[in-house]
């Protein structure tokens, strides 16, 4: 069971390097759904012994949320938007990688901090799940695709419920069913306004809808509009 709990870490901590330095949104947008699922099933994995019923069933429809149904709205507002890739990030994906392998660092020593003080048997979980929380607002931050940030928005959750998973022991799925039904209204949203975006303006980057504050507002007295 160590061993697979190790593995399934190194997987998750390597989509989130996935997810920093990928620039196709197709398959990021995939690799923050693998990693959804593979969070849910951690959780069946960790309780394996004294699993119960309705816990596997709400982690089965955990993983059939953030790993199909959620990745499958994106990738349709992709389709109907016309957009691959994220082109020109405020922040470059080289530095990007430089940054989350600091981030990496940071996360593995307040992981360490707060196993130890939780008492869990999971310290490796925390870190990756404190890890995955930071790159999900990194990507919110540091890219300019209404989709990336939105897929931030995904994958930040996906931290959450790792960090539940490792630390909140008998009661994970309560926090992550209540985060899931704000999480899965938020990208209804965002999906209808990804489309609008794209209708009115061609393109769907964020930084330039400040634009509009410039052109709505009146002229001052005297000078022409």
């Amino acid at each position: 069971m160590n061993s697979l709990l190790v593995a399934a870490a190194g997987l998750v901590a390597l989509l989130d390097f996935r997810l920093l330095g990928g620039s196709r949104l197709v398959p990021i947008i995939r690799a923050a759904a693998l990693q959804g699922a593979l969070l849910a099933l951690v959780s069946v994995a960790l309780r394996a012994r004294e699993v119960e019923l309705g816990f596997a069933a709400l982690a089965l429809g955990s993983a059939v949320i953030k790993g199909y149904l959620l990745p499958a709205l994106l990738l349709r507002a992709l389709r109907q938007v016309e957009i691959r890739r994220e082109v020109e990030p405020l922040v470059g994906y080289n530095l990007s990688l430089l940054i989350g392998a600091a981030g990496l660092g940071l996360s593995a020593l307040l992981g360490a901090r707060i196993a130890a003080n939780a008492a869990t048997s999971t310290p490796l979980l925390v870190s990756v799940a404190l890890f995955t929380m930071w790159t999900g607002l990194f990507l919110i931050v540091a890219r300019r695709k209404a989709v990336t940030q939105v897929l931030g928005y995904l994958v930040f959750e996906n931290g959450i419920y790792g960090f539940g998973v490792a630390v909140a022991g008998e009661s994970p799925l309560l926090v992550e069913m209540g985060v899931l039904l704000d999480l899965l209204v938020a990208v209804f949203v965002m999906g209808i306004i990804i489309f609008h975006i794209q209708r009115d303006f061609s393109h769907i980057d964020v930084d330039r809808l400040a634009l509009l504050r410039d052109v709505d507002e009146p002229a001052p007295p005297g000078e022409a509009p």
